[in-house]
């Protein structure tokens, strides 16, 4: 049995009671004992005083239990079960309760009963195992979208408690002996940032996207259940930590992302993300979100004896606070030539961490008439009154997030002029350069591509091509034109563009 140092250990019995139950001993966090059976975990929290929690007493140990259990079993339906007590017979033998008592007499300690999850089944064991494909990534965005729709309002001083995380990151950082200029340097950017933030965290407050969140939602705290992606173990114990702006929960998500599997997963994920949930704004907070949130895994990975992990994290948390100039790019050409597919190779290279936002037309209308991506939506959501607010929100959208600092990729067909108009004035009004690409391919080629397509946003049909490529169209001279003609160009065509926007070629 591992060991667990004696001014923090849950009694003896106690332990091997329920690693009778696992059939084997416990995993240890630095809070909690994990006793893993074949369908069953129990945990059990250690009696421990840390800086952030107090577990000492058994009444507090009972009431973060069930309150994990309240935070954690709507989201995870079945695999949250009870809390449970633990008694002492008359014999000495411990043993559970009955769940149904409001108020053991005899309860010693508590556990949570949970399902077992397969160990292969955790996100961050994917992540090494390589096994976080498109289809995952899409759908742990839409788990996270889901869950941030359902998270409770939060009346905090967003701006103070921001500059109390920076503070908290700072200390802990130094504790763990990160390079003190380093640290100080890093805390001071940090806080600029922030405090130049603090009008605009007041009103993301107001909006509504101030809530009381995850607050740990890394890879290790999503796992596959019932063959969907589910956030859980969501953080209990303290409720100003999980009080928190919604970008600021997923950031952790985002920057887990791109350090462990690589930027293009990052970039997906953000996108698909405010494909869902139409918070493009929270770009803006990015640059300070990710790098304290990597600064968090910098000084864990120090303390916990992986120098060369927390080497890499504090390097992130420095990279992610580096500038980088936004910009504009539309992608436009007729229906199946490739703008999606052009976009998303793009994206992970262009503007800062974790690369542009994708405005796509298609996933813009879904949201504006509350339907998912791939669900098919009918005639009247293609009005020319419905594409004009389409194309509205995405020059909105796109001056907005520039104007906070991100690239974009205005991703659609473009054939009406007026809308090339809009996207391009939304550049101009930011004050961000912007440029054109536009996409030929025979009608031929683009018709069999629509008519292979599968669970994508568009609804176009041949049909709609045929109409489309009716009317001749001539984007502006200033556009870029390339052929779309053969997929296998793809990436020569992403390196193409990256010439043209005159970008370094960085790693995915």
């Amino acid at each position: 049995m591992i060991a667990v140092p004696p001014d923090c250990s849950p009694a003896n019995d106690v332990i091997a009671f329920l690693a009778r139950q696992a059939g084997g001993p416990p995993l240890e966090t630095h809070i909690s004992l994990l006793f893993v059976g074949a369908d069953t975990v129990w945990k059990l929290k250690k009696p421990v005083r840390l800086p952030f929690l107090d577990f000492t007493c058994i009444d507090d140990r009972r009431r973060f239990l069930e309150r994990e259990l309240a935070l954690n079993g709507p989201a995870a339906p079945g695999m949250y079960r009870d809390v449970v007590p633990l008694l002492r017979r008359a014999d000495g033998a411990v043993v559970f309760g009955d769940t149904g008592s409001a108020e053991p007499p005899a309860a010693i300690d508590w556990v949570l009963r949970m399902a077992r999850v397969a160990a292969d089944d955790f996100l961050d064991a994917m992540a090494a195992a390589g096994r976080l494909d498109p289809p995952t990534l899409d759908a742990l965005a839409d788990a996270v979208a889901s869950y941030h729709a359902h998270c409770a309002l939060a009346q905090v001083d967003i701006s103070q408690s921001m500059r109390a995380v920076t503070n908290g990151n700072a200390r802990s950082a130094r504790h763990a002996g990160l390079p003190e200029a380093a640290v100080a340097d890093w805390e001071n950017s940090v806080q600029a940032m922030l405090d130049a933030l603090a009008e605009w965290q007041t009103g993301r407050a107001r909006a509504g996207f101030v809530r009381r969140a995850h607050g740990d939602l890394h890879l290790g705290n999503v796992c596959l259940w019932r063959g969907k992606p589910v956030p859980f173990d969501a953080l209990e114990f303290d409720e100003r930590m999980a009080s928190i702006d919604l970008g600021y929960d997923v950031a952790f998500l985002l920057m887990d992302l791109d350090q462990r599997v690589g930027r293009a997963a990052a970039n997906r994920v953000l996108n698909r993300y405010v494909a869902r949930r139409g918070d493009a704004d929270f770009t803006r907070a990015l640059p300070p979100y990710l790098s304290q949130r990597a600064m968090v895994l910098a000084h864990v990975r120090a303390t916990r004896g992986h120098p060369d992990l927390s080497r890499q994290y504090f390097d992130a948390a420095l990279s992610y606070l580096r500038p980088a100039p936004p910009i504009v790019a539309a992608i436009g050409g007729l229906q199946g030539s490739g703008k999606s597919t052009l976009a998303r190779a793009l994206a992970p290279s262009l503007g800062r961490a974790p690369g542009a936002l994708i405005l796509r037309s298609d996933e813009i209308r879904k949201r504006l008439h509350g339907a998912a991506p791939e669900q098919h939506l009918p005639a009247y959501a293609y009005t020319d009154a419905a594409s004009a607010a389409v194309f509205a929100s995405m020059a909105e959208a796109a001056g907005q997030v520039t104007a906070g600092g991100h690239a974009v990729i205005a991703d659609a067909t473009f054939i009406d002029p007026a809308h090339r108009h809009a996207i391009a004035a939304a550049a101009r009004a930011a004050q961000v350069p912007f440029v054109g690409i536009w996409l030929d391919a025979p009608v031929p080629v683009l018709e069999a591509r629509i008519a292979a397509r599968s669970g994508d946003a568009s609804d176009a049909t041949p049909a709609v091509l045929r109409a489309s490529a009716q009317a001749p169209t001539i984007p502006p001279p200033t556009w870029h034109r390339l052929d779309a003609t053969d997929p296998a160009l793809l990436t020569r065509t992403a390196d193409l563009v990256r010439a043209v926007l005159s970008l370094p070629r960085q790693p995915c």
